[in-house]
């Protein structure tokens, strides 16, 4: 039997926080349409992701993606950093 590759979900998101070390919290927005009213509305969750080098800051764009429980509430990795975000 030939192994499969597993499929690791990934998802969009902004740093709101990188005060932790090594960790950063990601605000994922999503839209969806009301099932009632038909009026599309944003959803929004908050992730725990690890950043091992400590290089995201607030405001940037990144993209992770699901793995194992690394902690209580950690169970998202940094794949990549999409966009940064402007120095002021």
């Amino acid at each position: 039997m030939a192994e499969a590759e597993k499929v690791t979900r990934t998802t969009t998101g902004t740093v709101v926080s990188n005060r932790m070390d090594k960790t950063i919290t990601v605000l994922i927005e999503r839209r969806v349409q009301h099932p009632v009213y038909g009026k599309i509305i944003r959803r929004s969750s908050k992730v725990h992701a690890h950043d091992e080098d400590n290089t995201c800051g607030i405001g940037d764009t990144v993209t992770v993606a699901e793995c194992r429980p690394l902690s209580k509430s950690k169970t998202w990795v940094l794949q990549s950093i999409d966009k940064k975000a402007r120095e002021v």
